[in-house]
């Protein structure tokens, strides 16, 4: 069965023409300062994360524009780079566990230049008109976590006020969205929604109902082995062998390849904390969820009782359990 995704994909679309019209409105302002051209890949050689509704909006784009050859071409490229940016998270997760600031270490890995997959030889991007919201407004001033950013080609001076694209608000509305977006869905995986990849793995990921955890009638035991990936999330020693689940969990920690946090989410605490994201960005509140309803308790199963038993003592009879019968004397 073909997943559709249009109603989500449109409000995610309605967040990237927002992004194109701030950046358009900054360009015609500062027009000599932005140096945003044809054939400048600048902001193609960066490390960032996709959250979820972007990550299948690009997949989805990705396969229906790609086939044969080209698709083969691209998806080369988007392993190599899926390749060095796990081992530069890897990397990352060791210095955190060795004691280094996990500030600085983000601020290093800012830095590293990773060749995004869909630039061709050209230096043109291949999706352009479905490019994610951070390609979008790269090139004009922005502000993440409280500081702020630039482009290193523009002409935007240091000290100077300029209008800023906060990218915290646009990070919190995708956030949002992609929680929405797993709710709507039978999903298993209770952590769907926090999901970070770059966009070479979104790239080469296969979207299905399996990898999605969309759940099937099942008997009673297959659906308990159903249940099993759900709780490594929680911290169960499986969530270690790979998969989905694994992928969730390191989910946990943002797309930044640190370590897992103590399970903080959207639907729990606005803001990353800085164990987390330090000086990245905050993460949107998701849409509210209903309680869930506390299980009925079965009343307990009655033992018969032996009529030739003698009656309660009174101090029992003074003092009955809330919960449980009375014994009998036994004297």
């Amino acid at each position: 069965m073909a997943l559709d995704f249009k109603e989500f994909f449109s409000k995610y679309e309605a967040v990237i023409n927002e992004a194109d019209q701030v950046f358009n409105a900054v360009r015609a302002r500062f027009a000599e300062n932005v140096r945003c051209e044809k054939g400048c890949s600048d902001c193609c050689h960066a490390l960032f994360d996709l959250t979820l509704v972007e990550a299948l909006y690009l997949n989805q784009a990705f396969k229906a524009r790609f086939k044969g050859k080209d698709r083969t071409r691209v998806l080369k490229r988007a392993d190599e780079a899926d390749r060095l940016v796990h081992r530069l998270k890897r990397d990352a997760f060791k210095a955190v566990k060795d004691g280094q600031n996990a500030q600085e270490i983000l601020l290093e890995m800012a830095k590293v230049r990773v060749r995004c997959p869909l630039l061709d030889d050209q230096g043109l991007c291949e999706m352009y008109d479905v490019r994610p919201a951070t390609c979008r407004i790269y090139g004009v001033p922005t502000a993440i976590g409280g500081e702020a950013h630039t482009c290193g080609k523009s002409a935007f001076e240091k000290g100077k006020a300029y209008p800023t694209v906060y990218l915290d608000r646009i990070q919190d509305r995708l956030y949002a969205l992609s929680h929405e977006l797993a709710g709507s869905l039978d999903t298993r995986f209770k952590g769907l929604g926090e999901v970070l990849v770059p966009a070479s793995l979104a790239l080469l990921t296969e979207y299905t109902e399996d990898y999605l955890g969309i759940k099937k009638p099942k008997d009673e035991a297959a659906a308990k082995a159903a249940a099993a990936p759900a709780a490594t999330l929680a911290g169960s020693p499986a969530g270690k062998s790979g998969g989905m689940a694994a992928r969730l969990a390191a989910g946990k920690a943002k797309g930044k390849g640190l370590a897992e946090c103590s399970g903080c989410s959207p639907e729990t605490k606005q803001g990353g904390c800085a164990g987390c994201a330090p000086k990245s960005f905050t993460i949107g509140q998701a849409p509210e969820r209903p309680a869930k309803k506390p299980a009925a308790q079965k009343p307990a199963a009655k033992k018969p009782v032996d009529k030739a038993a003698a009656k309660p003592t009174a101090k029992a009879a003074a003092k009955p359990s809330a919960n449980k019968t009375a014994k009998p004397d036994k004297g």
